[in-house]
């Protein structure tokens, strides 16, 4: 406290001197006197200490409570912008007269400015980039994988598990990416009371697990910094925008949204629906019919692909694999219906 109070009397001391010292080169020197002048001087190094040291005070706070990597960056570029602003204003401060004195400084100052702007806009990327170096775990793949097609992995496709085998048979190109917020709601989900919502988000963390223990999959979990969204699909459409990669998902809703917005989406549902299997009415196909459907004396079943076969009037053969002719395929929002009925009863010969 000592110290404190005795680096703060010095400091007024200073700047009550160069106060004194300007308003003595005016001509208030004679016309007020010397003691008006000390105490016109006193009074304002005494403000100007304080204030100063209020400023200082902000300043040690945001040191202490910052990110060294960030910290360190900043000032890295800070002098790299005075660097470069120095060496384009040493031709600049050749010029006559009053541009040669003061648009060096301007353009040096100036410099910095769209330095500091461009780190900012950026600043996830180099800080990542430099712990990456600092850990020394950056390596020439990961620095090729820069340059690949990203895309952004939901938590609506993690938890359905269908994007490993997708992934593993190499249809999805390049690089999956998992934000860190992500990873959280999976997280969350996977502590709730809820058994359901609990069995759901232990799925997903074990098909994030079986992923990255494929070396067939590239996939990497990222921190990403929205402080200013809430919402996981609100932060993971801010990413897709500021990475201009596409969302892998199964969210209707999600889906809607990126279109408003221009993201592309990959929907794995879309996916499955293209490549299941093209039947035509009159063909034949093997179903077991598992259940009752919903109109009368109606038999539900499903193909390999999980395509739902309705098969009219078969009721009477549940639990029973039949031989059935394809009568009718319906497209609905949901997927593919196909409607069937038993070869006996169109009278269809082997």
């Amino acid at each position: 406290m000592k110290k404190n109070k005795t680096l703060f009397l010095i400091m007024v001391v200073f700047l009550c001197l160069i106060c004194y010292s300007i308003i003595s080169l005016t001509d208030l020197d004679t016309s007020l006197g010397k003691p008006v002048l000390i105490c016109i001087s006193a009074a304002a190094a005494v403000v100007f200490a304080l204030l100063f040291r209020h400023l200082l005070e902000i300043f040690a706070k945001k040191i202490k409570t910052a990110n060294f990597t960030r910290l360190l960056m900043t000032l890295i570029t800070l002098f790299m912008g005075g660097i470069l602003g120095g060496l384009l204003a040493i031709p600049v401060s050749s010029l006559p007269g009053w541009w040669g004195q003061y648009c060096p400084v301007l353009l040096v100052i100036t410099v910095i400015i769209l330095v500091a702007m461009v780190f900012s806009y950026r600043m996830d990327a180099f800080c990542e980039f430099a712990n990456r170096i600092s850990n020394g775990k950056i390596q020439l793949s990961e620095v090729a994988s820069e340059h690949q097609e990203t895309a952004l992995l939901d938590t609506s496709v993690i938890i359905d598990g269908r994007i490993a085998d997708i992934a593993h048979c190499g249809f999805v190109p390049g690089v999956l990416i998992v934000p860190n917020f992500i990873l959280l709601e999976l997280q969350f989900i996977a502590d709730s009371e809820d058994p359901q919502r609990r069995q759901r988000g232990r799925r997903g963390l074990e098909t994030l697990a079986n992923m990255q223990k494929d070396p067939q999959v590239a996939i990497h979990i990222k921190e990403f910094e929205v402080p200013n969204i809430r919402e996981a699909d609100a932060k993971l459409l801010h990413v897709a925008i500021e990475l201009n990669c596409p969302i892998l998902t199964n969210d209707y809703n999600l889906n809607k949204v990126a279109e408003l917005q221009g993201v592309r989406i990959l929907n794995v549902n879309d996916l499955t629906n293209a490549v299941k299997s093209i039947l035509l009415p009159g063909e034949k196909l093997i179903v077991n019919v598992i259940q009752e459907g919903k109109e009368i004396n109606q038999g539900v079943g499903y193909m390999e692909d999980g395509t739902m076969v309705v098969v009219e009037n078969g009721r009477p053969y549940l639990g029973q694999e039949i031989d059935a002719v394809v009568t009718k395929i319906l497209q609905t929002a949901a997927g593919r219906m196909i409607f069937a009925r038993h070869e006996k009863e169109l009278g269809v010969k082997r």
